[in-house]
C-alpha cells in the first residue's frame, strides 16, 4: 500500500472541510494560489499544523518580498511542528524580490533553517509549459542536493511517470519520487486544470471511448483508482502517491479523495 499526502488549496473553509473529512496525523500540502499569495497558504499551513496534521506548505520563491519574509515564515513553521516545505518558482511573471527560481530560494531555506526543514521540488513527467525538457533536468540536477523529494506534476499514464523516473536515475537524480495524481474531479473541470499545467498526451486518456476510458471515469467524474493500481507495479521506484484532490473531501462520495477512498481494495 503507498503511503498517501494530499493536497489542498486554501480556501474559505478549508480548515473545517479537513477537519470534518481528514484524520488528524494525516499528510496534507497546502498549494499556493497566485490570486491568494503565500499569506494565504502560510496561515491555512500553520493552523493546521497546530491542529495535528503533518503539513508541507507550498513557498513561491517569486511570490516573496525579501529574506526576512521568509525567515518569518519558517518560525512560524518551526513553531507549528512543520518540518518540511515545498519550493517551486511560482506563477508570477516576475519576482516581488529577491527570489526569482526555487533554486535561489533553497539555498536560504536551507541556512535560514540550519537544514531542520526539509525541501521538496517539482517534477515534469510531460514537459513544463514553459521551459524545454533538457533545462528542467538541469535544474534538478542543481537543486538535489538541497531536496528531499520530488513530486510530480498531475499525470494520468503510469508508463509516462515510470519512464520519467527511469530518465532521472539515469542522468543521475536520485531523489525519492512522489507520483501526482489527481483526486476525484468532473473531467471537464479536470481537463481546464490540467491544461493550464502542461499536461498533454496522458490528458489525452480522458478522451478516448473504450474499456481505458471507462476505467479511468465514472460518468463523467475521473477516478484515481484505476492509475493507482498500476502504479503499484512500479511501487519500489516511487515513495508515495501526491494525491491532488481540488478540495473535494467528501468522505460519503464513491470517489471521494480522503487517502482511504483512494486505495484499491
Amino acid at each position: 500500500m503507498f503511503p498517501v499526502r494530499m493536497e489542498i488549496m486554501p480556501t474559505d473553509g478549508i480548515i473545517a472541510g479537513v477537519r470534518a473529512a481528514v484524520p488528524v496525523g494525516s499528510a496534507l500540502t497546502v498549494t499556493c494560489l497566485p490570486h491568494r499569495g503565500i499569506k494565504s497558504t502560510m496561515q491555512t499551513a500553520i493552523q493546521l499544523g497546530l491542529l495535528g496534521y503533518n503539513v508541507v506548505p507550498h513557498i513561491a520563491a517569486r511570490g516573496l518580498q525579501d529574506r526576512s519574509q521568509l525567515a518569518g515564515m519558517l518560525k512560524d513553521c518551526q513553531a507549528a511542528g512543520i518540518t518540511e516545505v515545498f519550493a517551486i518558482g511560482g506563477d508570477a511573471p516576475y519576482a516581488a524580490g529577491p527570489y526569482d527560481s526555487a533554486a535561489q530560494l533553497m539555498e536560504d531555506i536551507a541556512e535560514i533553517s540550519g537544514g531542520g526543514i526539509s525541501i521538496g521540488v517539482a517534477g515534469y513527467p510531460e514537459g513544463h509549459p514553459g521551459q524545454d525538457a533538457l533545462h528542467m533536468l538541469d535544474s534538478l540536477l542543481q537543486k538535489q542536493h538541497l531536496a528531499t523529494n520530488m513530486v510530480t506534476q498531475m499525470c494520468f499514464s503510469a508508463p509516462k511517470i515510470a519512464g520519467y523516473i527511469e530518465l532521472l536515475h539515469r542522468e543521475g537524480v536520485e531523489l525519492p519520487v512522489w507520483a501526482g495524481v489527481a483526486g476525484a474531479v468532473h473531467r471537464a473541470r479536470l481537463a481546464s486544470l490540467a491544461a493550464k499545467i502542461g499536461v498533454g498526451t496522458s490528458l489525452r486518456l480522458l478522451n478516448r471511448k473504450g474499456p481505458l476510458a471507462r476505467r479511468l471515469l465514472s460518468g463523467e467524474t475521473y477516478s484515481p483508482r484505476s492509475l493507482v493500481s498500476e502504479l503499484s507495479a512500479f511501487q519500489p521506484a516511487l515513495a508515495g502517491i501526491h494525491l491532488y484532490s481540488f478540495n473535494n473531501l467528501d468522505p460519503h462520495s464513491t470517489y471521494g479523495t480522503p487517502p482511504a477512498a483512494l486505495l484499491p481494495a
